[in-house]
């Protein structure tokens, strides 16, 4: 057997394979001889049937299979052995029928070749790392919201601005029935909620669905119908009160700090307020983390310059998903994965050049953690050792979880080389800024 290649560039490159008769005679020989001794052909007795009848019956399926199998695993070895990073799959060549019946056989392989390329992290301009802080106005109205939660009703005559109103909103035509408890905050427009002040149980407010909530999906909850039914829906329903209650804030002692934390572990509104700030401020740094990421992976992306063999991967993607692609087809799904493809790249080098690794042990352990945390919210705060590694072996006996569980390890790895090398310029801000500069005001 012969292989040898010619680059065509930098990107592409042909690889043709000369298997000759001595690579698979004695392979397809022994394969024949076994077919034989087992054949079963009406005329003949098990292992008596003509060697001609079996060679003329199978000699040519086997001759196929055999210099299939022979042609990938010399291939595979030489990509390995010449140590060529390859992207997609080597292509065969179009070539005209092969005569079976011939000693020699040659094959011809496209490769795409992955470029060559250098990543710099360190960006001209500074990069933004955002450090959230839970402000007091923030850390107020969360301890409000525990306080109206974990406070008790009162039964109120008429609706005042922060009253609690329980009724139904109605529409004959529409078949709309729905029986719900609102605040007033709720509505989109300050007339709406002027139009239910000072009103009574039994009284009934029309109100007109267009304009109703800023967000289709309080719409939706509403009026108990699905998306496609309140998209664009501008009819008027009727709010008929049957309650009206107002919240009285829970008091901030010991029993209620003891509800929320466990015995003794708050024991002042201070501390409150600082449990708080600790625990919204873990939550932020996964915010701000995610965004670090975007924002490092798109400039690497836009700054990393390399061509690629597009030609070669649109002909490629034609034929490696379950579904066959037409040429128009696959040059349209190459332009949509070529970022993607890109940041593969980009990743796969900066995994090598800062040795970045996820060990068998990184993943369990990683496992365990998030079963722990998943077991807290159940209120089971203190799992054995054998529940955590029996319930990670299964999780982990599942490969796509596996997997995913591995990648999150190494974008977090890959996160700490960018805080460590990349150019940033670290802002701090609150919450509410945060969303506003990064989402707009939405």
């Amino acid at each position: 057997m012969n292989i040898t290649r010619e680059n065509v560039d930098a990107l592409n490159a042909v690889v043709k394979v000369d298997i000759a008769k001595e690579d698979y005679s004695d392979k397809v020989e022994k394969i024949l001889t076994d077919y034989r001794k087992t054949a079963n052909i009406p005329g003949f007795r098990k292992g008596h049937v003509p060697m001609g009848m079996v060679k003329k019956q199978y000699g040519k399926a086997v001759l196929v299979d055999e210099v299939n199998k022979l042609l990938q695993d010399a291939l595979n070895k030489y990509l390995t052995e010449e140590k060529l990073d390859v992207l997609g799959q080597p292509l065969p060549k179009t070539q005209d029928e092969i005569d079976w019946n011939a000693d020699k056989f040659s094959f011809e392989f496209e490769l795409g070749l992955a470029p060559e390329f250098d990543v710099q992290l360190k960006s001209k301009k500074a990069i933004t790392q955002y450090n959230i802080v839970a402000d007091d106005k923030m850390i107020d109205e969360q301890i409000e919201r525990i306080q109206k939660q974990y406070g008790k009703l009162v039964s109120q005559d008429t609706v005042e601005k922060d009253s609690e109103i329980t009724g139904a909103y109605t529409n004959e035509e529409k078949e709309i029935d729905n029986t719900v408890t609102l605040t007033l905050d709720k509505f989109k427009g300050k007339a709406t909620a002027k139009q239910f002040i000072g009103a009574k149980a039994g009284d009934v407010i029309t109100l007109k669905t267009k304009g109703l909530f800023d967000d289709e999906h309080d719409l939706m909850h509403a009026l108990k119908l699905g998306h496609d039914d309140v998209h664009g829906l501008d009819i008027e329903v009727n709010f008929t009160i049957s309650e009206i209650n107002k919240r009285e804030l829970a008091d901030l002692d010991q029993d209620l700090f003891d509800k929320l934390f466990g015995p003794k572990a708050v024991t002042s509104v201070t501390e409150l307020k600082a449990k708080i700030k600790e625990d919204a401020e873990k939550q932020f740094v996964q915010q701000a983390d995610q965004k670090l990421l975007n924002d490092v992976t798109e400039y690497l992306v836009e700054n990393t310059k390399f061509d690629l063999p597009a030609e070669f991967l649109t002909k490629w993607m034609q034929t490696a998903g379950e579904k066959e692609m037409d040429e128009a087809q696959a040059k349209e799904e190459y332009e949509k994965s070529e970022k993607s493809l890109r940041y593969q790249l980009i990743e796969g080098k900066l995994i090598e050049e800062n040795n970045v690794q996820v060990t068998m042990d990184d993943i369990k352990n990683h496992a365990r953690e998030m079963i722990k945390g998943q077991m807290a919210q159940f209120g089971q705060m203190n799992p054995s050792d054998k529940e955590l590694d029996d319930i990670a072996a299964r999780v982990l006996s599942n490969q796509d979880e596996a997997r995913r569980i591995s990648e999150q390890l190494i974008s977090q790895k890959l996160l700490e080389v960018y805080k460590e090398k990349a150019n940033l310029k670290v802002k701090e801000l609150s919450y509410e800024k945060f969303v506003k500069e990064v989402y707009g005001d939405k």
